[in-house]
């Protein structure tokens, strides 16, 4: 049945504007991006499907243009969009987080680091550098790496610390399994760059996990 014979309150346009971009589903969220289906499918039915054939939302949006394409309904136009978005994301939320905002809110920090180093290609290591007011002095990708094979290197995270005259950092790194749980090796090197940081006197605020669906936190864990 196409969208505009389902009762209202269940069309994803129509949900967005009455609940809130956050009530929608994956797929009706990028029914809305698509527009339109195929024959035989709806909006929906085809977001349904794509998200299935790529294993999820995340590997579809970080898909490359080759592989993208291949995908029923998409194509070029639709891959320059989507990239289009997303850039716009994240530059919103990098800008706030330049105009002094402090980073006491572990949502946004989420958000941000959702958007910019979900990968399910390789994985990269990033590093929030903050001042005395927790607000961003700057976010760099220090490390990256093919799939499980990063070498994070404390010494090079204390040198950007020292440049920047940081007073506190935020960890954070994907996991391209799409599992956001800490490994053993995760946890060592986290205690390994706090012992490192405690010598110039910088605290560690946290190490986030980014995963396919949600992005885990040692200090929400408790094992900061």
């Amino acid at each position: 049945m196409p969208i505009h014979e389902w009762p209202e309150r269940m069309r994803p346009r129509e949900k967005l504007l009455a609940q809130g971009a956050a009530s929608l589903t994956d797929a009706e969220l990028l029914a809305i991006f698509l527009r339109t289906g195929v024959p035989g499918l709806s909006a929906v039915d085809l977001a349904e499907n794509l998200i299935y054939d790529y294993g999820s939302i995340s590997n579809l949006l970080a898909a490359s243009h080759d592989k993208f394409i291949k995908g029923r309904g998409l194509g070029s136009a639709k891959y320059v969009q989507l990239q289009a978005v997303m850039e716009l994301a994240t530059r919103h939320l990098v800008e706030g987080l330049k105009r002094g905002q402090a980073l006491t809110d572990a949502q946004t920090v989420k958000h941000y680091l959702g958007i910019q180093i979900r990968n399910p290609s390789r994985e990269l290591f990033h590093v929030l550098f903050l001042d005395t007011q927790h607000q961003l002095i700057a976010g760099e990708t220090l490390f990256s790496g093919t799939l499980g094979t990063t070498a994070v290197y404390p010494r090079e995270i204390l040198r950007r610390v020292l440049e920047l005259n940081a007073a506190a950092v935020i960890l954070a790194h994907n996991h391209p399994s799409g599992i956001s749980e800490p490994s053993a090796a995760d946890i060592r090197i986290t205690e390994e760059i706090c012992r490192s940081l405690e010598l110039i006197d910088v605290r560690l605020l946290d190490h986030m996990i980014v995963g396919d669906r949600d992005v885990l936190s040692f200090a929400e864990r408790g094992l900061l």
